[in-house]
């Protein structure tokens, strides 16, 4: 059987209170008493009762992170600042992960975990707008990304701006025939906007956008960048630049491109977006769009604070991260 408060206070020789005191770092308690306490509930394992305590303080001191992928390194990286920055709240962070899935993302916005946490950062990669607007659970939350606006606090980069430079970038090096991949008009709010960026840089300099150079994956992941280049390769013009939406696909046309014998960037110039930690270590390292990760993370965990103190009860807002490009060897850095 668990321990209990009364069990600690008992072994302890101190009232259940002074041990409330020790495990909730409240009242005044001398330095002996609160080290026989805490030793008391190290032999006992006492662990204290979350659920009990949250209704009392109207707290859990536990918030949500919800994203497409853990394994996917850019979400990682995220959540590790996220992790950081919600420690300077005292806040633990609770990670799911929701596979892109529709069923799994609402079970998510709905709060099949809200008597847990206190407050939900979430990256939805398949809800629509009238899924947010059927949304009754009333827990804070700030999004993250661009898939939808104006339905909560909200903190992203511009995609078009990141799609823009990275495309703008493999132009100013006199690439002629730049293909695209991941990136597609017909997709979310993330993907539209990169193509878009990528598509208006090419008219900028006069270059003609041809539909055969755009592939076009729902799932931006390291072999759909191997069957895109595959594909690429087999044209009786192949490109001579890749914009890739996101450093996975990236890190398999680089594969690819190595397998065929293609070099880079002599042959072909590579860029990504997110500006992984892996990019220093690929052969050749990889050029990408970094996104400002540290901000992402502060803006987003201070935005999350904010509603939980009511210091905000206007409309939601929006907060726009920088980037910058990290040329690399990709790209002849």
């Amino acid at each position: 059987m668990a321990a209990t408060l009364g069990d600690v206070a008992a072994r302890a020789g101190v009232s259940i209170k002074t041990v409330s005191n020790v495990v909730n770092g409240t009242g005044r308690v001398g330095a002996a008493t609160r080290q026989r306490v805490e030793q008391v509930i190290d032999e006992l394992g006492y662990r204290p009762n979350v659920s009990a305590r949250s209704l009392r303080r109207g707290r859990s001191g536990v918030i949500a992170l919800a994203v497409p992928q853990i394994g996917n390194p850019y979400f990682a990286e995220l959540a590790e600042l996220i992790v950081k920055s919600a420690e300077s709240y005292g806040w633990t962070v609770l990670v799911d992960q929701t596979d892109a899935n529709p069923e799994r993302e609402r079970l998510v916005l709905q709060g099949i975990r809200s008597q847990l946490i206190d407050g939900l950062l979430f990256v939805p990669g398949r809800l629509t707008a009238d899924d947010f607007a059927a949304r009754t659970d009333t827990t804070p939350m700030v999004l993250l990304g661009e898939r939808l606006t104006r339905v909560a606090d909200r903190v992203a980069i511009d995609s078009y701006a990141a799609g823009r430079a990275a495309t703008e970038h493999l132009i100013d090096l006199g690439r002629k025939r730049i293909a695209v991949i991941g990136a597609t008009p017909s997709g979310d709010a993330v993907s539209r906007g990169r193509y878009e960026g990528y598509y208006d840089a090419l008219v900028a300099a006069g270059l003609r956008p041809a539909a055969r150079l755009v592939r076009s994956q729902e799932r931006w992941r390291q072999d759909k960048g191997v069957e895109a280049v595959e594909h690429l390769l087999a044209l009786s013009r192949p490109p001579d630049a890749l914009f890739c939406s996101n450093d996975l696909l990236a890190h398999g046309a680089l594969r690819a491109l190595f397998d065929n014998g293609v070099r880079v960037p002599e042959d072909v110039a590579v860029v990504g977006i997110d500006d992984i930690a892996a990019n220093r270590y690929t052969r050749p390292s990889l050029t990408s769009i970094a996104p400002d990760k540290q901000h992402i993370a502060e803006t987003a965990v201070g935005l999350l604070a904010d509603r939980l103190k009511g210091s905000f009860s206007s409309a939601p807002r929006e907060f726009v991260a920088g980037f910058h490009l990290e040329v690399r060897e990709s790209t002849g850095g």
